[in-house]
């Protein structure tokens, strides 16, 4: 062999060194769901067993069809019924009662009952831990203590179209377009007027764990999506808090029905329903995009933790997808799945969800 082609070997695997350690690119690490388990509603089994004086499980309510109840972490139910008449369900209580309720008894995600409500005057509504009834005419809200007794009654202006709790603060949306907070005595001690739009009317609406900010989907034609944010006064030591407009967008036509908006990603982030697609909000950031999807919003991820947004889309003939949204706003998870009704749930890793009679288990796990 000749000096020339010698030099040519070393010169050719020199090249293949340098390009190993500096072109090489590492395998990225995909997002998965593993299944766990799958069960049918149908059956009552398989049945969580409780034993005296241990920890209690954690559960997750469920509502599918014309069932609902609670199940945990192996697929277990502590509650698994048929829809008898109206239901309410959450994460710590759970009622059945009369389109026209008398008494309503309260039961726990064990089903113990925990509150004994005669003589009701509306229907149960639990939020923030809490108890409330709201009027038959849906303009006035009730709080419950312990012994089912009525702590207060606020009485609102218009009909009640939207509503959320968190940091002891109710936050109400009505039929007229304005919004009122109330402290934990029932004081209202903040009043909004969104405007802007033809038809008034708030649409949706969440309050942040902390209670410092508010969202907002107001108005038609135009439709508009509001930031608010805390900045002065104290729930509970002051008659009156303020909060002001940080950020406001007009969406598209927008709609004419309740729509989701939600505090995520430890109250980083606002996800929200809009036209052909999802909107998210970065607060700190303090900008918005808009990531098209097909098909219609029907259930969306509260928690939006590990910077992953869940949520279901419907379309047409009974079709369903679950999607997987990667923070800013990246689509990489759509499975399409056929059924009449569905279920979405999150605790932490664990996403359920639910389709005809079966509720399925799966484990986020990135490989």
């Amino acid at each position: 062999m000749t000096q020339k082609a010698r030099n040519w070997i070393l010169c050719g695997a020199g090249f293949f060194v340098i390009y190993v350690f500096v072109a090489a690119q590492p395998i990225p690490i995909e997002t998965i769901l593993t299944p766990q388990w799958f069960v049918s509603l149908e059956s009552n089994y398989p049945l969580a067993q409780i034993e005296s004086g241990a920890e209690e499980p954690r559960l997750l309510p469920f509502q599918l069809g014309n069932r609902f109840g609670y199940v945990d972490r192996e697929g277990k139910f502590t509650v698994n019924r048929l829809k008898k008449g109206e239901v309410s369900v959450s994460a710590d209580h759970w009622a059945e009662y009369n389109p026209v309720p008398d008494t309503i008894e309260v039961r726990d995600a064990l089903d113990k009952p925990v509150v004994h409500i005669r003589e009701s005057p509306g229907y149960p509504l639990f939020l923030d831990k809490r108890i409330f009834l709201v009027s038959s005419e849906l303009n006035s809200l009730s709080s419950v203590d312990e012994s089912g007794s009525l702590q207060w009654t606020h009485d609102f202006g218009a009909t009640l179209t939207t509503i959320d709790a968190a940091a002891g603060l109710v936050l109400a949306g009505l039929l007229d377009g304005t919004v009122e907070v109330l402290d934990t005595q029932g004081r209202r001690v903040f009043f909004f007027e969104p405007g802007g739009s033809q038809l008034s009317v708030i649409l949706g609406c969440a309050i942040s764990q902390d209670g410092l900010r508010l969202a907002l989907i107001s108005g038609i034609d135009l439709q508009r999506f509001l930031l608010l944010e805390r900045y002065g006064g104290d729930a509970g030591r002051s008659e009156t808090i303020e909060y002001k407009v940080i950020y406001h967008e007009f969406l598209e036509e927008g709609f004419r029905r309740p729509i989701h908006v939600e505090f995520v990603d430890n109250d980083n982030r606002v996800a929200f329903e809009r036209q052909e697609g999802l909107g998210l909000y970065d607060i700190h950031s303090r900008t918005s995009l808009k990531l098209p999807l097909e098909g219609e919003i029907i259930a969306i991820d509260a928690s939006g933790s590990d910077r992953l947004l869940f949520l279901i889309t419907a379309q047409a003939e009974q079709r369903k997808r679950l999607a997987v949204v990667r923070f800013p706003g990246t689509l990489i998870i759509e499975a399409p799945f056929k059924s009449e009704t569905s279920f979405l749930g999150r605790q932490g890793s664990r996403i359920y969800v639910g389709g005809n009679m079966t509720l399925a288990s799966f484990e986020l796990e990135r490989k």
